[in-house]
């Protein structure tokens, strides 16, 4: 962009008001989001190696068994942005009910038959058999809440959509201190509690969220129930649209999330160590990137909102106000880790040859978010207005094409190490933000009905 089209695409001091104002509870709610990530890797980290390694490939083995379920959040908050924007109330909280019932009735099934694959699952991926005993229990206590997180997300998109998102913050500020105080419980064995190890750390965050997902239903019973919540069972077309919108970005969560864990698996034949440096590396990197995420659920919000009045022109500015404020904000967060890498990371790693490993990694890291902040809020500014399908098929693309490949190579098959899986994370980031904003700026997007 030349200087002028910075200058018109930067939002000015209303339009930063209403996006702030959208974003910041979100955005705080992110920031609780990496508070209680990086507290728990640092109590887990307390256990050693194995343990750092086992909570990393199991989280990230749990995000892979419920990505598609998470998917539906999109839907819910394209359509009830879309229903705000068109004046019809009465119906925001429609897609909400679908959403839950969605939730409801493909995450209990799939749970039960996770937990009971999930010995062998993790077995398959990691060698290592402290790192397989400690994981193992770990994982089957966080799938058991594969329900419970597919109807907190379709409230996160419906409080987004229709720009109630104190209510989202409150809630997961009380969800997280909760899983806070619960790890502390049930991994070190306080109050009278068994000492579970790793194992705790996944029955606290179960309790958690299935105490979140009761605090939700309360607050849309107070605050949507005139917008349709718990009216009734929404009609086959709503089910038909929110599937055609949600769809394709479950399927996007779910070879995102296979190929983060196709990622650990591919460091965890580098070396244990190397493992657990990844771990870090991936909590350490959700500071910046989470509350980047919250602009672009608000950037979702007022892109579907402009698209339900139809003007088409000020959805287009709304994407680029938000992923402009975004790329300064990241900044703001990369340019100091990038400065003291090892004062950050020796709060989670103890062991100086992890240390050692994890430090230009993260470096890269901390240098590349600004990309990853510009990519990302053009990538939800694509889901708010329905246009799921398109963004699905550069994810895929790209993470399964040509990163995990490359990745597989140079790492355990060549020797580069860790260092070189992650230069290679950067330069396939950088391809996929390129990639978002030309087919933004192309347009089709604004053609998609929801």
């Amino acid at each position: 962009m030349s200087p002028a089209t910075l200058r018109y695409h930067f939002p000015g001091r209303e339009r930063r008001g209403r996006i702030f104002r959208l974003a910041l509870p979100i955005m705080g709610g992110m920031m609780s989001q990496n508070v209680l990530n990086l507290v728990d890797t640092g109590m887990v980290g307390t256990l050693g190696d194995a343990a750092l390694a086992a909570t990393g490939l199991g989280s990230f083995l749990n995000f892979l068994c419920m990505s598609f379920i998470l998917g539906l959040s999109v839907g819910v908050q394209a359509m009830a942005a879309r229903r705000l924007g068109e004046d019809r109330l009465s119906e925001t909280a429609v897609p909400l009910n679908g959403g839950l019932l969605l939730a409801l009735s493909m995450g209990l099934p799939l749970a039960a038959l996770m937990i009971s694959v999930a010995p062998d699952l993790f077995a398959a991926l990691n060698n290592d058999p402290a790192v397989v005993a400690a994981g193992t229990p770990y994982l089957q206590v966080r799938l058991a809440a594969m329900a419970g997180v597919g109807m907190n997300f379709a409230f996160r998109g419906y409080w987004s959509a229709v720009h109630q998102t104190r209510l989202y913050f409150g809630t997961l500020v009380f969800m997280h201190s909760l899983n806070i105080f619960l790890n502390w419980v049930f991994i070190f064995g306080h109050l009278g509690a068994p000492a579970l190890g790793v194992t705790g750390a996944g029955l606290a965050t179960t309790l958690s969220i299935y105490t979140g997902t009761a605090t939700y239903v309360l607050l849309g019973l107070r605050f949507a129930r005139d917008n349709g919540f718990m009216g009734g069972i929404p009609k086959r077309s709503t089910f038909a649209t929110m599937l055609q919108v949600s769809l394709p970005s479950g399927l996007q969560q779910l070879f995102f999330s296979g190929g983060m864990v196709a990622l650990f698996w591919i460091v965890g034949q580098i070396g244990t160590a190397q493992l657990a440096a990844a771990n870090v590396l991936i909590h350490v990197m959700l500071v910046g990137v989470l509350p980047i995420l919250g602009l672009g659920i608000a950037a979702a919000s007022l892109v579907g909102n402009a698209l339900g009045r139809e003007d088409v022109g000020d959805a287009n500015l709304w994407a680029w106000n938000v992923a402009l404020l975004g790329v300064v904000l990241a900044l703001a967060v990369g340019v100091p880790v990038a400065l003291f890498p090892n004062a950050i990371l020796s709060v989670f790693i103890h062991d100086p040859d992890t240390l050692a490993i994890a430090h230009w990694p993260l470096v890269i890291t901390a240098l590349m978010i600004w990309n990853d902040a510009l990519g990302m809020v053009l990538f939800h500014a694509h889901l708010g207005a329905g246009d799921s399908r398109r963004v699905m098929m550069v994810s895929i693309g790209y993470q399964w094409l040509f990163f995990l490949p490359l990745a597989y190579l140079t790492g355990p098959v060549l020797g580069f190490g860790l260092l070189t899986v992650w230069l290679l994370q950067a330069a396939y980031r950088a391809l996929q933000t390129a990639t978002v904003i030309g087919l933004w700026r192309r347009g089709a997007w604004a053609g998609v009905k929801v």
